[in-house]
C-alpha cells in the first residue's frame, strides 16, 4: 500500500508515536522539545488529519474523552516512501544520492559492504525442487 506524503510536523509526530508507542493529543504535543513546541491544536489538527485522510494514525482506545493514538504505519514503510520521494527528484537516479552520502561521510564502508550482500543476495536465482532433480527419480530427458 502506498502511503500518502508526511510533512515534517507529521514525521515528527510519527517518530513520538514509533519511539514512546501510543499517546493522546497531550502526550504528543509534550514529547515535542518545549522550545520548539507546536501549539496543543495545531498537534491536534495534525493528528486528526493523519488519522481520516493519510490513515498513518489510528485511534486504539479510549480514556474518558481522549483518544489514544498509535502508528498505523511503520517506520521502515515511511522510510521507503520518503525515499521514493528522493529519488524522484534525481529523476530515479541513485548516483547522485550516493555521491552526496560519500561526500558528506555519511555512507561508510560497512554500509557499502551491507548493500553489496543484499545486491548479491537477490541475484542468487530460487532454486525449487522440480529443478533441483532431486524428486520424483530420473531427471534425464531422453
Amino acid at each position: 500500500m502506498a502511503h500518502p506524503k508526511l510533512s515534517r510536523l507529521e514525521l515528527q509526530i510519527m517518530e513520538i508515536l514509533w519511539v514512546r508507542g501510543p499517546c493522546s493529543i497531550r502526550e504528543i504535543q509534550e514529547a515535542f522539545p518545549e522550545s520548539k513546541r507546536p501549539a496543543y491544536t495545531t498537534v491536534q489538527t495534525t493528528v486528526y488529519r493523519m488519522l481520516e485522510g493519510k490513515k498513518t494514525v489510528r485511534i486504539v482506545k479510549k480514556i474518558s474523552n481522549a483518544n489514544i493514538f498509535a502508528a498505523a504505519i511503520t517506520r521502515d514503510d515511511a522510510g521507503r516512501n520518503l525515499l521514493d520521494d528522493v529519488l524522484a527528484l534525481f529523476g530515479g537516479r541513485t548516483k547522485p544520492v550516493m555521491a552526496h552520502l560519500v561526500e558528506t561521510g555519511k555512507l561508510t564502508l560497512e554500509d557499502v559492504k551491507e548493500a553489496e550482500q543484499a545486491i548479491r543476495k537477490m541475484a542468487k536465482p530460487k532454486v525449487s525442487g522440480k529443478a533441483s532433480g532431486k524428486k520424483g527419480g530420473d531427471d534425464s530427458r531422453t
